[in-house]
């Protein structure tokens, strides 16, 4: 399950993870290599971006789901 509070980095560590970062890549998150996706949460990573945090949450455990 993909929390808030999870690192970017943690995340594409999990099963699925092409299909996550695909997620991630159509939200506008295009910068997942870069180092900050290993320090920076998902929620602080969102709000960079302007992106609502729960909905990206949601769209995520969908793909794990």
């Amino acid at each position: 399950m993909i929390t808030k509070d999870m690192l970017i980095i943690d995340i594409l560590n999990q099963e699925k993870a092409e299909e996550l970062a695909q997620v991630l890549f159509e939200s506008g998150m295009h910068c997942l290599g870069c180092l900050a996706a290993h320090g920076e949460t998902l929620e602080q990573a969102a709000a960079v971006h302007g992106i609502d945090a729960d909905e990206l949450v949601a769209r995520l455990n969908a793909v794990l789901a």
